[in-house]
C-alpha cells in the first residue's frame, strides 16, 4: 500500500469517510467532493485489493481517491471500496499521510447505530483528543459520544490517537442501508465546525439519487471482489 500524491498542502486538514454503517462517510464525502471546489491530487494504491475501477458519467472513480480544496485547505480522502480485513494498514497509510503534510488535525465521519425509538430522528455526537477542538464541537450544540462500538478504518485510527489529533462526527442511523439523513446531519456540524459554507439541504433533496448511485458503485465493487477471489480459488483447485 503507497500514497501517489502529485500535489501536497502544507499543513492541511484531513477528512476521511470509509463504507461504514449507514455508508454515511462515504456519502458524507462525496457530498463535500461535489460541493467545494475540489481537484483530485492524488490516491491510495493497494495492490491486494481487486484490480477494478468504477466509472460514472464517464469519470474513473477512484476506489481510494484523495482530493483537495484549496480554499479551506482541506483534503478529503474518499473510498468507494470496503476495507474490511485492511483496516489497520489504511489507518497506518493514513498517519503516514497526516504526517507527511504536517496535517494540523483528522476528521473522520463515521455512521453510528441509533439508541432513539424514534425511526427518522437523527442525532450528531462527537469525540475530540484535543480539548479545543472538543470545545468547539461543543459549543455548536453536539454532545460527545459517550457509548458506542465504532469499527472499521475510523476504529484504527481512533485507536493510535496518540500518533494524530483526531476527532470524529457521528451521525445516528437506524439501518445498515445508505443513509443520506446521518449524512446530513455531518455535513451540517462540519459546516459549523469549519466554517465550509456547504448547505446540507441538497443532500437531503437529493437523498434518494445519492444513495442509489453509491448502492450500485458499491454493489460492483462486491461482484469485483468475488469475481476476483473466484479466479484465486480456480488457479489453487
Amino acid at each position: 500500500m503507497e500514497i501517489k500524491l502529485w500535489k501536497k498542502p502544507k499543513n492541511p486538514i484531513v477528512i476521511e469517510g470509509f463504507p461504514g454503517f449507514g455508508l454515511v462517510g462515504t456519502i458524507a464525502s462525496e457530498f463535500l467532493i461535489y460541493h467545494l471546489k475540489t481537484e483530485q491530487i492524488g490516491k491510495i494504491v493497494f495492490e491486494d485489493m481487486p484490480a477494478m475501477v468504477a466509472i460514472h458519467e464517464n469519470k474513473v472513480v477512484e476506489p481510494l481517491g484523495i482530493f483537495y480544496d484549496k480554499k479551506y485547505n482541506v483534503i478529503i480522502l474518499h473510498a468507494i471500496t470496503a476495507s474490511t480485513g485492511y483496516e489497520w494498514q489504511i489507518a497506518d497509510i493514513l498517519v503516514k499521510l497526516v504526517k507527511q503534510l504536517n496535517a494540523k488535525e483528522v476528521i473522520s465521519l463515521e455512521g453510528v447505530g441509533s439508541s432513539s425509538t424514534i425511526e427518522g430522528k437523527t442525532q450528531a455526537f462527537y469525540y475530540s483528543n484535543d480539548k479545543t477542538k472538543a470545545n468547539k464541537l461543543e459549543a455548536i450544540g453536539i454532545k460527545p459520544l459517550k457509548e458506542g462500538i465504532i469499527m472499521g478504518v475510523t476504529g484504527a485510527l481512533l485507536l493510535k490517537k496518540d500518533q494524530l489529533k483526531i476527532s470524529a462526527i457521528f451521525s445516528e442511523t437506524h439501518s445498515n442501508l445508505p443513509d443520506s439523513k446521518a449524512a446530513a446531519e455531518i455535513i451540517k456540524v462540519l459546516d459549523q465546525y469549519l466554517g465550509l459554507e456547504v448547505d446540507y439541504k441538497p443532500l437531503l433533496e437529493q437523498a434518494e439519487k445519492f444513495e442509489d448511485k453509491l448502492r450500485g458503485l458499491l454493489s460492483k465493487t462486491a461482484e469485483a471482489e468475488e469475481i476476483s477471489e473466484k479466479k484465486k480459488l480456480s488457479y489453487v483447485g
